[in-house]
């Protein structure tokens, strides 16, 4: 995304489902509420966020509490407000952001205050200047990828030089915030912050007085939270809780969303066709083990690569983000079979192109 306006970017991110609420022009601080709910102000009364009215009548205050992606209230605001700027609720959005910070601070000279949950060998140490640093050695240390240059994930550099690291989160955990540091708590690492549930982040493209969050690298989809990751954030302390299985109840992803713009136009009956895929694969979540997971997930990988090799789909790499959203929400234990199942899935359904007249 290039620099845009503010109601562009807020835009943006309501088509991928992702709620926004407004920034103070030129800062990184949400737009103060009414006097009845600005802290501080003769006119305030204690509420809960979620108890307040003003969400109700599509006011702004409290924050990302009042993050929305309804587009009559994204044009209200924003239309009248081209200034402000936009922020993004990560919790509600289903993201989980790595805030990798570039500040002025000395390095610290032990590992367990660069990583605190983890064992940092001697000859890396030397390497850490900032949260980017601390960030390619967990990578380094786990065997993960190292997401920083934004070819892997929607990566957006800050203007005080550090980076976002945008990943989908499975719906059925929730992951708490997290500021890096040395300090005792919850902290992944060194200058390496998190933005999920309960927290937000500065829009891509928004414009502050230090410069602009301007995304880097050829992805701008958030890759689904990788499972070295998300380990690391459990072991860190920052799951706060996965639904038991009995509990779940499926929608089709958000992502499904997504189809939108990457079917052709006039396309309902792909959508229809991925749509029942995706609900299919997903509804094993209510299911017990060896209850056909495998062969649905290899099934709507078929039927996906044939819509792909149709032209219904213009994305194959759409195709399989959204596969695997379906699969981990029912087996979130299985990335790595679920990843093989749909790549070979995808590559055979593509050797068979499938249009109406067809059935699978």
């Amino acid at each position: 995304m290039k620099t845009a306006e503010s109601i562009d970017i807020a835009r943006w991110c309501a088509r991928r489902g992702w709620p926004v609420h407004p920034l103070q022009p030129g800062g990184k601080i949400p737009m103060p509420g009414c006097t009845r709910c600005r802290s501080g102000h003769p006119d305030y009364v204690p509420h809960a966020a979620e108890a307040c009215g003003c969400l109700a009548r599509g006011r702004w205050c409290h924050g990302f509490h009042a993050a929305t992606s309804n587009t009559g209230l994204i044009e209200r605001w924003w239309s009248g407000n081209r200034r402000m700027g936009v922020g993004i609720a990560t919790g509600p959005a289903g993201l989980l952001v790595v805030d990798l910070d570039r500040h002025a601070d000395a390095p610290p000279a032990a590992d367990r205050e660069v990583l605190p949950a983890f064992a940092v060998p001697e000859r890396l140490l030397s390497t850490v200047s900032s949260g980017l640093d601390t960030f390619r050695i967990l990578s380094q240390v786990l065997g993960g990828e190292d997401f920083t240059n934004g070819q892997a994930t929607l990566a957006v550099a800050t203007p005080s030089g550090g980076v976002h690291l945008y990943f989908r989160t499975p719906r059925q955990t929730r992951w708490r915030c997290s500021i890096g540091g040395s300090e005792r708590g919850v902290a992944l690492g060194w200058q390496v912050d998190v933005r999920a549930h309960g927290g937000y982040i500065v829009a891509p493209g928004t414009r502050v007085a230090s410069g602009v969050y301007a995304p880097v690298g050829r992805c701008r989809h958030p890759a689904l939270l990788p499972g070295w990751l998300a380990g690391a954030l459990e072991r860190t302390g920052h799951l706060i809780a996965a639904r038991p299985l009995g509990q779940r109840r499926f929608q089709v992803p958000n992502r499904a969303r997504m189809l939108t713009a990457s079917c052709r136009p006039a396309s309902g009956w792909a959508r229809k066709v991925t749509a029942t895929c995706l609900s299919d694969v997903a509804s094993c979540a209510s299911l017990k083990e060896g209850s056909g997971w495998h062969a649905k997930v290899n099934r709507a990988a078929f039927t996906l690569g044939g819509l792909v090799a149709a032209g219904f789909i213009t994305s194959h790499s759409d195709a399989e983000a959204l596969l695997l959203e379906a699969a981990l929400h029912a087996r979130p234990q299985r990335e790595r079979q679920a990843l093989s199942i749909i790549r070979s899935g995808l590559i055979a359904g593509q050797r068979q192109p499938l249009t109406p007249k067809d059935r699978r």
